[in-house]
């Protein structure tokens, strides 16, 4: 059998727990037999639960871990316990190489933190972004970043995130040159502040490298197909995001509330259930969870801490992506065509 990416997992974090973590490792393994996994967490439940997946068989190993991160852990909390938890552990198996990539559902800024500081920056990048997937019209999702990771950013940011980006598009939709866009209040070259037109600037003359600046984007657009690629600070950003994730809630509930409302309704509602069923797919986060810490000197995958079991081998099969397709060398090799473009 192909030997596939060793992936490192925090089995502890989210809401779910172990269970829930457990099987979602089992249905990751059961698309993709070339993956290996180590566990990271308290060894007797650990075992307990595999033992309940027959099939994970000698594609996992158990690494004991006897603390876990709360979601209420502070930051600073959090990275004095990385060597004790399972969340740090996970983190430390990349540092030192035993893992290609770590995946954890636990407390967010814990994980950022201590990626952060276990991890380190790729030499040319300021500031880690925090990157996920959006569903549109066009033939894949959409790459975004920043998602809240930093509430202000200059043009550098903007352009390092922007090259982030693109990697990451190239590697999980197979594109040569992902069409990159700046949010922004206007698509007008005039519009928005000085940091968003200095990094169209920087990125139109930036013919060196593997992506296609196609300039701004306003946020009605976020679900066109129009981009591959939405860059922006991260306060835009989750604004953006959480404003998108509400408005497919409300449509859910409308169309649930409408469906119900009379006889009539519910029969038309028998007739429309292939259609939507589509749209409920399409709307599922589940089918795009995995959040991706873009900028470190290795790879970690933030899972929503309330997904389910699908959506946790989802984040999986990110993880498994980026590994196979180097993340972290062909961001680089980015960096190094712009440092050898100011150079000439």
């Amino acid at each position: 059998m192909d030997t596939g990416p060793q992936l490192a997992i925090d089995a502890m974090g989210g809401d779910g727990g172990a269970p829930l973590v457990v099987a979602g490792v089992a249905k990751a393994l059961a698309r993709d037999a070339t993956l290996r996994f180590t566990l990271f967490g308290d060894e007797a439940v650990l075992r307990a639960e595999c033992a309940r997946h027959p099939a994970l068989g000698d594609r996992i190993a158990i690494a004991h871990a006897p603390e876990v991160i709360s979601g209420e852990d502070k930051p600073a909390l959090a990275i004095r316990r990385a060597k004790t938890t399972s969340m740090g552990l996970a983190i430390a198996a990349v540092k030192g190489g035993q893992a290609d990539a770590a995946v954890s559902a636990g407390n967010t800024g814990a994980l950022m933190a201590m990626a952060k500081l276990s991890l380190r920056m790729i030499e040319g990048i300021d500031r880690p972004a925090l990157a996920a997937l959006l569903p549109t019209l066009g033939a894949h999702d959409l790459v975004m970043l920043d998602l809240g990771a930093n509430t202000e950013c200059d043009a550098r940011n903007l352009v390092q995130f922007a090259v982030m980006g693109a990697a990451y598009a190239r590697i999980l939709h197979d594109l040569a040159e992902p069409r990159v866009r700046l949010l922004n209040i206007g698509t007008e070259e005039l519009k928005g502040t000085g940091e968003l037109r200095d990094a169209a600037a920087l990125l139109r003359a930036a013919d060196h490298l593997p992506l296609r600046f196609d300039g701004f984007i306003e946020a009605n657009g976020l679900g066109s197909g129009e981009a591959d690629v939405i860059v922006s600070d991260g306060f835009t950003g989750n604004i953006a995001l959480k404003t998108a994730e509400g408005t497919a809630r409300f449509i859910g509930d409308l169309i649930r509330r409408s469906f119900t409302s009379s006889f009539r309704s519910k029969m038309g509602f028998l007739l429309s259930r292939p259609a939507l069923t589509l749209l409920r797919h399409g709307l599922d986060p589940n089918q795009r969870n995995g959040a991706v810490f873009l900028g470190l000197n290795g790879t970690v995958v933030k899972s929503h801490g309330g997904t389910s079991v699908e959506g946790f081998a989802k984040a999986i099969e990110v993880a498994a992506k980026l590994a196979r397709g180097r993340l972290v060398s062909r961001i680089s090799e980015d960096l190094s065509r712009i440092r050898a473009s100011q150079a000439a």
